[in-house]
């Protein structure tokens, strides 16, 4: 049950919302380099990208929040979108706008906030950009210019996403169910469920560019120390950061996937080993060129990658086989490292 009233357009705004095909779909490298930008200028705990569902607002973007979506009724978005203006509480606990509400109360972490509302092309809001923090902060004139400013490019490119060859394409394959049986909440890349269904529509859309589908198996170097010795939540940021830089390492048209725990595979569509290679190393890099920042300290955390071509008469599955047989080895030889299987 809803405790914050709807917006006198709701139905339509909704539909809005709908027709955009953003909600339940992978992270986008783009939004997250806006949001990664916003939290380091503002120096706050959470930045986000958020979108105000019918009972849920979902984030497209997260940094600094480990959870995919929460209750839109503890959701301060979705008091920005209900009156389609910026909405800032400098703090929580004596704006008399929500100082002793079930809101307040329910949102403990979240006692800093301001949110700028994003809108589609027709101008209706869908969500916000925002920032939170535990504690209380001002909020001054400057400040709300600079967040006006990033929700300026983050709107815009929502908007050029909605148009784009690849929204079209996600559109025709898979509804909206479909995607959120696909996507992997934590780390908001493709799960196993995704991977299959995706390796036969690039194996064909490979074959009608006259290329071929490379495989490429990625598993965490040493993941267990870092739950014992940081907690399950340090280890879920460590996989949710190590999928953000495997998104923004590779192309819009790579298809990166969670395979269980903490392995990963991307499908890419290459013109050879040598390509393939290139792509796997570019990924090594990304995820070990620094530490990983978790509450109690940096982790420096590396991966081993296998790479596999597939053949024309190869199945997916013996095609994933041979990969993962190259990620072992990558293993056995130190670690770190890029194997290519015959």
């Amino acid at each position: 049950m809803l405790n914050v009233p709807l917006p006198a357009n709701e139905a339509e705004r909704q539909q809005a919302l709908d027709r955009l095909e953003l909600l339940d779909t992978p992270a986008d490298p783009y939004l997250d380099t806006l949001t990664r930008l916003a939290h380091d200028l503002f120096q706050v705990k959470m930045a986000l990208v958020t979108l105000v569902d019918r009972d849920r607002q979902w984030f497209k973007s997260r940094q600094g929040l480990d959870v995919a979506e929460t209750p839109r009724s503890l959701s301060y978005c979705s008091h920005a979108v209900l009156r389609d203006e910026p909405l800032i509480v400098e703090d929580s606990q004596v704006d008399e706008r929500f100082a002793g509400s079930e809101l307040a109360r329910g949102t403990p972490d979240v006692r800093f906030y301001a949110g700028w509302p994003l809108h589609d092309a027709t101008g209706l809001p869908l969500g916000t950009l925002c920032l939170a923090d535990p504690k209380p902060r001002q909020f001054g004139p400057q400040d709300q210019f600079k967040l006006r400013d990033l929700a300026y490019l983050t709107e815009n490119y929502l908007h050029l996403q909605h148009c784009s060859q690849q929204a079209d394409a996600l559109r025709d394959a898979l509804s909206r169910e479909q995607r959120k049986g696909m996507l992997d909440a934590l780390t908001q890349v493709w799960n196993r469920a995704g991977l299959l269904h995706f390796l036969p529509l690039e194996r064909a859309a490979a074959e009608r560019n006259q290329l071929r589908v490379g495989l490429i198996y990625c598993d965490l170097d040493h993941f267990k120390q870092v739950n014992d010795q940081h907690g399950h939540d340090g280890g879920d940021h460590v996989l949710w950061e190590s999928a953000r830089r495997m998104s923004g390492a590779v192309r819009p048209q790579d298809v990166v996937t969670r395979n269980g725990g903490e392995e990963f595979v991307i499908i890419t569509q290459v013109h050879d080993g040598r390509e393939l290679l290139q792509v796997a190393e570019r990924i090594r890099l990304a995820i070990a060129s620094q530490p990983m920042t978790l509450e109690n300290g940096e982790v420096p955390q590396t991966a081993s990658l296998g790479c596999a071509l597939l053949a024309p008469d190869e199945s997916p599955v013996e095609g994933l086989k041979r990969a993962d047989q190259a990620l072992y080895r990558a293993k056995r030889g130190g670690r770190n490292r890029t194997e290519l299987a015959p």
